[in-house]
């Protein structure tokens, strides 16, 4: 009996703390897979545009050239999938080999050895054959890129850290509190009377004691999301580099052939003159090929591209979760006990449990955190070890944080992985400030325990009965109550 009667209090509690923090992690969650799916069909959706628009423009010529297109795309996907490209470089490299390859179009009367053309392509700089477009489409897609990766995974992060923060695990003096707030007042024959309202915020305060140290991390990385998500929704938004990326690029390479011929004769003085074409292989004329523009890009066009949306819904949608999840595990034990399941309320003063009779609460309510636990009357806290999962994730916040901040100013930063695994640590799981933790070793005494009894969760020993006739009336009740 006493164990059930112990099952039964913790169970309610980790329902009490899951049933939010799920429906947190499902928004979250929910959103990201949106984020997700949008980003890699927004991918897809420019690369088919700029195969369908150059074919229809360029035909074979683009045909011939199409694996420099494709293996933009390539890299573009594997940075937001994995971040293992760096894009300066991939860029610099995608221009150095649309150089090479639109400089033999426009010569097609020369042989040029690899050693030429990359004579060709280290002068691109100061050639500067595409016009000004290279520079700018860098810097649009560096920066929106590294936004958009960065903040996908921050959806993904905050998801992770609100599941394991979740399922830790009431501690054994928790347990013993929160028997004693639920089923004591049925042993006194009080069945219907709830707990008091302060009472019940000191025993989850206790028992969320580590998950309300997450809170300030919790907050500033929530804050870090939203200025990421005005750069998303401002001047780093990738749709708005996307869709038109075709038409840029088709842009660069009518300014090759504008000055196609300024071009040749820079390389010429710098690289030495080619070898003249030993036959006739003179193909027909760039100009027959490369005559085409496309229509202007209008940029007040916001088409529903991707996954049926477009990027300011999904951000403006996100900033609103964000905004209400922020103070979540400060609010957590507030939020329980404002269920009329778990408290009387704070109107029925006079008529609720505290503890040990039918009567008004007077502890003061403590703060949140563990520190804060070294004057709960109602939990014994040890303040002195840290929960070391919570630790961890207060880790994974902090460098989420650094991640997004530094993404706001267009800079994309690489971490080492922290893998949580089981739980298992190694040495005492903490780095830097993180577990520092120096208040004074002050252990509260446990609250009425009887030292006669052996079983430390045991009905007389956690509500503090000394008669057996007590005890048996209790276990009426209980038989008598219909569970």
């Amino acid at each position: 009996m006493e164990e059930n009667f112990s099952q039964r209090s913790t169970d309610e509690f980790r329902k009490a703390v899951s049933d939010p923090s799920s429906h947190l992690q499902l928004a979250f969650a929910s959103r990201y897979t949106k984020f997700d799916e949008f980003f890699k069909e927004l991918l897809e959706n420019a690369e088919k545009s700029l195969h369908d628009m150059f074919t229809r423009t360029y035909g074979a010529l683009y045909m011939q050239n199409s694996e420099v297109f494709k293996d933009l795309f390539v890299e573009l996907k594997q940075y937001y999938t994995t971040g293992s490209v760096n894009l300066e470089e991939m860029l610099n490299d995608f221009w150095a080999r649309l150089l090479e390859k639109m400089f033999q179009l426009v010569n097609p009367h020369y042989v040029f050895t690899e050693e030429y053309l990359d004579c060709v392509s280290r002068d691109a700089e100061q050639l500067k054959p595409f016009g000004d477009v290279p520079r700018k489409l860098k810097i649009q897609v560096t920066r929106s890129f590294v936004a958009a990766r960065a903040f996908a995974q921050g959806l993904a992060g905050a998801r992770d850290v609100i599941g394991k923060v979740a399922a830790v695990n009431p501690t054994d003096q928790c347990m013993k509190a929160l028997l004693r707030m639920m089923y004591c007042p049925h042993c006194q024959g009080l069945v219907a009377v709830k707990p008091c309202n302060g009472y019940c915020l000191n025993v989850m305060k206790g028992c969320l004691a580590n998950q309300g140290d997450l809170d300030t991390e919790w907050n500033n990385f929530i804050d870090s999301m939203l200025l990421l998500a005005e750069r998303l929704d401002g001047p780093f938004n990738i749709e708005s580099v996307m869709d038109p990326i075709d038409v840029k690029i088709s842009d660069a390479i009518m300014n090759m052939q504008e000055n196609s011929m300024q071009v040749t004769q820079k390389v010429f003085q710098g690289c030495g003159a080619p070898t003249p074409a030993t036959n006739s292989r003179v193909s027909r004329s760039v100009s027959e090929g490369f005559n085409a523009r496309f229509r202007l890009y209008n940029p007040e066009e916001r088409p529903t591209t991707a996954a049926g949306t477009s990027l300011d819904r999904l951000v403006s949608d996100v900033k609103n979760k964000l905004k209400k999840a922020k103070k979540f595990w400060s609010t957590l034990p507030t939020s329980i006990c404002s269920d009329e399941k778990m408290s009387a309320g704070s109107t029925a003063e006079d008529d609720c449990w505290n503890g040990k009779s039918k009567s008004r609460y007077l502890e003061a309510v403590t703060g949140n955190g563990l520190t804060n636990q070294i004057n709960n009357p109602d939990v014994e806290v040890d303040i002195t070890k840290p929960d070391l999962i919570i630790r961890r994730q207060i880790m994974i916040l902090r460098e989420m944080k650094m991640r997004m901040k530094s993404a706001y100013n267009g800079n994309d930063i690489t971490f080492v992985d922290i893998a949580d695994g089981s739980g298992e640590e190694s040495g005492s799981g903490c780095e830097g400030d993180l577990c520092h933790i120096e208040p004074p070793i002050v252990r509260m005494p446990p609250p009425e325990v009887n030292t006669n009894v052996q079983s430390g969760n045991s009905i007389a020993s956690v509500c503090g009965a000394s008669k057996l006739a007590l005890f048996l009336s209790c276990l009426a009740l209980v038989l008598h109550r219909q569970w």
